[in-house]
Parts: C-alpha cells; sequence; structure tokens
C-alpha cells in the first residue's frame, strides 16, 4: 500500500520542513544517486538506502552541531539494533533525491530516526523506514542517553 503522498512546506529554515498530510517536520537533504548503487537491473540496490538513511541522519546532525564525531569524543556509540525499509518507485542512475529524516522515538537506552526518501523531480516517494539505535559506552555496554541528544529531539522543530 503506498503511502499518501508526500507534500512539503518549508518553514523558516530552508533545510526543514512540515508535511502538509501529517503535520510532521523533517529535515531535508539532498543527494543524487552514483552509478555504483545501481545493480544489474539499473535500479538502486536496495541496501543502499540504508547509506542514505545515513547521510540523512548525519546531515540532520550536523545542521544541529551535535555530529556523530562529537557523540563519539563524549564516549557514547550509537550502534543500529533494528531497521525497517519500505519500497515504493525505484530510484536510478543520476536520479536527484530528497531525504527526509526526523528524530522520532525515545527512550531510557534506545532511539529511533524515521526517513522518507523522495524523487526530486516530482515528489514521488521511493522508501521510508527507520533506524533504531542503542546507546552504548566504548565497552559496548547500554547506558542511558546523552543529554545532548535527548535535547536535540526536545528542540527538533515541531
Amino acid at each position: 500500500m503506498r503511502p499518501k503522498p508526500f507534500i512539503p512546506e518549508f518553514l523558516d529554515q530552508p533545510c526543514y520542513v512540515k508535511d502538509k498530510n501529517s503535520g510532521l517536520v523533517w529535515h531535508r537533504s539532498e543527494l543524487r544517486t552514483l552509478y555504483v548503487d545501481t545493480d544489474r537491473s539499473q535500479v538502486v540496490y536496495h541496501a543502499n538506502y540504508l547509506k542514505y538513511f545515513e547521510f540523512g541522519r548525519a546531515e540532520l546532525m550536523r545542521k544541529a552541531n551535535y555530529p556523530y564525531k562529537k557523540i563519539e569524543e563524549s564516549g557514547y556509540i550509537y550502534p543500529i539494533i533494528k531497521t525497517e525499509l519500505n519500497y515504493y518507485s525505484p530510484l536510478f542512475y543520476d536520479d536527484l533525491m530528497y531525504i527526509y529524516t526526523r528524530p522520532a522515538k525515545l527512550e531510557m537506552v534506545k532511539l529511533q530516526f524515521d526517513y522518507l526518501i523522495t524523487r526530486a523531480d516530482n515528489g514521488e516517494t521511493c522508501c521510508t523506514g527507520f533506524t533504531r539505535h542503542c546507546a552504548v559506552n566504548g565497552k559496548s555496554i547500554p547506558v542511558e542517553i546523552d543529554q545532548k541528544t535527548i535535547n536535540l529531539w526536545q528542540e527538533f522543530p515541531r
């Protein structure tokens, strides 16, 4: 079943948009597919969407002035413990896409980012999904989420 159309409405900062259908605010980044991302059938190989999710997540964190490098330097690591991807329409070589990312669930030691990828030329939804992460320290022991990450969730535009 196809999701409802994603209709972005730009907010004060151009990297943030609000979906007119759901009312949710998303961080938007753009990326062009590389030839190496495609498979023999000339579409983007399904696992590469996880790379696109990571790109969107890294750009959101960078925009919030808390890039992943700073997180690791402060002693926290957030490995992925679960993913979900839903495919609707393929991307091809050299397609420009918009990657929409938003902080979603926040628990004591787990957090989740939601994603939506659309074609830049017509807004068609290509893929949706999420990544769930667990906070761990340098010894891979689960720990509570760090305060700066909690602040990111609290300060994300609504």
